[in-house]
């Protein structure tokens, strides 16, 4: 059996990327993200992995853990929808939107895009990723599953939510 086929069988999902395992790690992703788990988060990419994110730059498994841990105590009730917007073998581009609030309990919605490069066992070897902030009031919140853990199946993803 070759490399691409064993780690297929053990559920991880190597370039070069079809259609359907782009869609798997998209969804992957976001199911990551949406445990709020920072160990379990860093996991997905290689150990120098290098990171643009805003105006932040993040290199390896040990920043990428503090940057996550800092993320998450600041964006509060974090919850995030990733679509796929193209792919190549061993790239992939998502959009994305996520909602959370800070500690007064003002509500966002983050706006974004981001580029993924992988290297060769379907880690991420770098991400790029450009975030813009809408506030918003609670009461138009889109995403409101119960967090944290991953998005339902039958939860609209981007395109029905405006």
């Amino acid at each position: 059996m070759n490399t691409k086929a064993n780690s297929e069988a053990s559920g991880v999902i190597v370039p070069p990327f079809t259609l359907v395992s782009a869609l798997k790690k998209v969804r992957a992703a976001e199911d990551g993200w949406n445990s709020r788990d920072p160990k379990r988060v860093a996991l997905a990419y290689s150990e120098d992995s290098v990171w643009r994110n805003r105006d932040q730059f993040i290199v390896g498994r040990t920043e990428i853990r503090q940057f996550l841990t800092s993320k998450w105590q600041k964006e509060l009730d974090y919850r995030l929808v990733k679509e796929l917007w193209a792919f190549t073998e061993d790239h992939i581009a998502v959009r994305f939107q996520y909602e959370w609030h800070d500690a007064a309990g003002q509500w966002y919605r983050s706006y974004g895009n981001e580029l993924w490069h992988f290297d060769e066992s379907g880690l991420m070897r770098r991400r790029e990723a450009s975030i813009n902030d809408v506030m918003i009031e609670q009461s138009d919140r889109k995403f409101d599953w119960p967090a944290p853990g991953a998005r339902p199946a039958d939860h609209p993803g981007i395109p029905d939510v405006r």
